[in-house]
């Protein structure tokens, strides 16, 4: 798989969103992206009670944990590459979580609009 350059939506070096829980399609603690993440998991959002109840509800359950694959389930506070189309839904019903714009592939531009992220930047 070759990743797509790790660059921001600002336009800049694409920073590291979260080592604890370890986050990222390549689970290398960074938003990178290639052509074979379909998901796009390019947004480096700050999760919030609100948005892991509302994921939960939509069908992904990203608060329990799964032991079986080394996975604690996330909480308010945790920093994960979420999935493009996940972030614009929760944003779209009001219920966004805080995105960190300098650790954000730019990737996620092709689903979300520059101007949504800005609303929800910490």
């Amino acid at each position: 798989m070759e990743r797509d350059a790790p660059i921001n939506v600002l336009g800049t070096e694409l920073r590291p969103c979260g080592m604890d829980p370890v986050t990222g399609f390549f689970r290398d603690g960074s938003c990178n992206t290639c052509a074979e993440d379909s998901g796009s998991h390019t947004v480096c959002a700050v999760m919030t009670d609100e948005f892991l109840a509302f994921s939960k509800y939509v069908g992904n359950d990203l608060s329990t944990p799964r032991p079986e694959f080394g996975f604690a389930g996330l909480k308010a506070g945790d920093r994960w590459c979420l999935c493009a189309a996940r972030f614009r839904q929760a944003c779209e019903e009001g219920l966004g979580p805080k995105v960190d714009m300098s650790a954000t592939h730019r990737r996620a531009l092709d689903i979300v609009p520059l101007a949504m992220m800005e609303e929800q930047a910490e």
